[in-house]
């Protein structure tokens, strides 16, 4: 039956085909950028949840390996996740309870140290070559000040913090424990519940983010031990006070990839320099510089290889997307989490890859 002269043409029917796909690409983009600020906004909302899961499964990356390994000797896998969360309550608890006190205290001299590098700093840069104006530098100083101790110490809001803190980590602990206990099973029936079609690639994506996490919390555990030995026997051959809290920052500063080194290289030097002098402070700069060029051209393609692939730039706004969301905690966690989530939606691509088959032609 033809259409009668008077009946309106559909309104899309006269578009380009080109507009068409462009406003169909444009308008997913869009839904899938408002799923995900949804989702951000939803995970930030329950912060301590959240930092505990992710911690839960960075510490699980690490110890399932041991914990398979004591299953398999035929320990029951209850008594071996036990005695995996075990493991790491000693590893974090030993060295506090050997060094805590010490540690206290020389962080208070620390802190003290810092300040001084800091005014010593600010004397040199205006009296300096640089033409930076006083205030100017004041200016920044204040502001950068301001937003360290913004919200003030505030007795409520720190006893909160701390029973927030308390039961993050408790929830962590509990979390841990039944990953390395049913972990397997666990990701079993979340496959399970996918249509069958999806399932093998949701075990490939799945294989494939783990091994990334694994490896690359392994490998950051590894680097962060030789910077740390490395700085610290520099710190010590040169006689800077200080090398426990020191050494202590260095190898906690390594889990944020390239922000958390050059901060713990920046505190080693002002001590140094208030110390010792310029020059110590240039030989504890060498001795940063020539360990962190060590770590990043030699130690990192060796122990990591390639289970993670991410750019420098991808790894700096990981970095401060997660210190906005979360502070340090989200500094922490952000990398290896992107670096997992790559990898498997790179295994997503090539298991697609592979059904389409080989092209004509």
């Amino acid at each position: 039956m033809s259409h009668g002269p008077g009946r309106a043409r559909p309104p899309l029917r006269g578009l380009p085909l080109g507009l068409l796909r462009a406003a169909v690409v444009c308008g997913s983009a869009l839904v899938v950028a408002v799923t995900l600020a949804l989702a951000v906004w939803a995970l930030a909302r329950i912060g301590p949840v959240t930092l505990a899961v992710a911690a839960a499964l960075l510490a699980a990356s690490l110890l399932m390996p041991l914990v398979d390994r004591l299953a398999r000797l035929r320990l029951p896998r209850a008594l071996a996740a036990l005695a995996g969360v075990l493991v790491l309550v000693l590893v974090l608890a030993l060295p506090l309870a050997l060094l805590g006190q010490q540690l206290v205290d020389q962080f208070d001299d620390l802190g003290r140290q810092l300040d001084e590098g800091i005014v010593r700093t600010r004397s040199w840069l205006v009296g300096g070559p640089l033409p930076i104006d006083e205030k100017d530098l004041d200016a920044v100083w204040a502001q950068f000040r301001a937003a360290l101790s913004r919200g003030g110490p505030d007795p409520a809001a720190s006893a909160y913090l701390a029973v927030e803190t308390v039961g993050a980590i408790a929830l962590a602990l509990v979390l841990l424990f039944l990953i390395l206990k049913d972990g397997h099973r666990i990701w079993a029936w979340v496959v399970d519940r996918l249509p069958e079609r999806h399932r093998s690639t949701a075990r490939l994506m799945g294989t494939g983010g783990w091994d990334a996490l694994s490896g690359y919390m392994r490998g950051t555990l590894l680097v962060a031990a030789v910077d740390a030995a490395g700085i610290g026997l520099a710190l010590f051959l040169v006689g800077v006070p200080l090398v426990l809290p020191l050494t202590f920052l260095t190898f906690v500063s390594a889990f944020i990839p390239i922000i958390g080194a050059t901060l713990a290289g920046a505190a080693a030097v002002l001590v140094a320099l208030v110390a010792d002098g310029p020059t110590a402070a240039l030989i504890v700069l060498a001795a940063v510089i020539g360990v962190q060029q060590a770590e990043g051209n030699l130690l990192q393609p060796l122990i990591m290889g390639h289970t993670v692939r991410l750019h420098p730039a991808v790894i700096l706004v990981a970095v401060s997307a997660g210190a906005v969301l979360a502070g340090v905690a989200g500094a922490l966690v952000s990398v290896p989490l992107v670096a997992a989530s790559y990898r498997a939606l790179s295994a997503l691509a090539a298991a697609r890859a592979s059904c389409a088959g080989p092209t004509e032609p």
